[in-house]
């Protein structure tokens, strides 16, 4: 991606039980994409959530879908890196969901 003039970075996401019994959270919001970063041009943010062929947003995913949207974010379901891409140097909003 850094040569497509972009930073990106991975979200892990998750709940682990420490030794002593309680959760740890990684303080990300449900639904948060998989990967997140910016164009170098301009500085926009952006978001992809990676499914697989078949795969499909999750509740959770669809709810900070819709936030985006009213952000006017670029975001998207990739399900291959040209998506990927494509959402990022088109400034894509919601592509890939319904």
């Amino acid at each position: 991606m850094s040569a497509a003039g972009c930073t990106i970075f991975r979200a892990n996401v998750g709940k682990v039980e420490m030794k002593n019994g309680r959760w740890f959270d990684t303080g990300l919001p449900q639904g948060f994409p998989d990967l997140f970063g910016f164009r170098h041009s301009d500085g926009s943010i952006f978001f992809i959530e990676c499914k697989n062929e078949t795969g499909r947003p999750r509740a959770d995913q669809i709810r900070f879908h819709n936030f985006l949207v009213k952000q006017h974010t670029i975001h998207g379901i990739a399900r291959s890196p040209e998506d990927a891409l494509k959402i990022i140097n088109e400034g894509l909003v919601g592509y890939g969901f319904k």
